[in-house]
């Protein structure tokens, strides 16, 4: 049975693209002991997408960030780079295309998403989310 005490966790990774499945196997452990396996293999979706955005696109490391509280799973990555993610679809020029769409699938598979910018100590750059209901 889910929760209802809030929580959160934070994995701190470097710019890797290996980090990318250590972040999904650390959320869906997360995700079993909070009794919220259900969620899990969308939220993996979700922070595969949004992870492996932070470890493409930037050069400097990035965060894993995991929130619950409310009914609503928070799902997010810092990294570096303060520049805005490309809207949903900006690079999507067709079926075929093999970018662009990471954040076409966060829209789909999330019931919100957004981001802000970060500007100041060691935490400048950008904070990514999605949330998912939980529950």
């Amino acid at each position: 049975m889910p929760e209802t005490e809030p929580w959160e966790y934070s994995l701190y990774i470097p710019n890797d693209p290996r980090a990318v499945p250590i972040c999904r196997r650390t959320l869906r452990l997360i995700l079993t002991m909070h009794g919220l396996i259900r969620l899990a293999d969308v939220a993996e979706l979700l922070v595969a997408e949004l992870v492996g955005n932070a470890v493409r696109h930037t050069k400097g490391p990035a965060a894993l960030r995991l929130r619950c509280a409310g009914g609503v799973l928070r799902l997010g990555a810092w990294d570096t780079d303060p520049e805005p993610p490309e809207p949903p679809g900006a690079n999507a020029s067709g079926a075929e295309a093999e970018e662009g769409r990471g954040l076409v699938l966060v829209r789909a598979c999330a019931d919100g998403w957004g981001w802000h910018p970060l500007g100041h100590g060691a935490n400048r750059g950008k904070y990514v989310w999605c949330e998912l209901a939980a529950a």
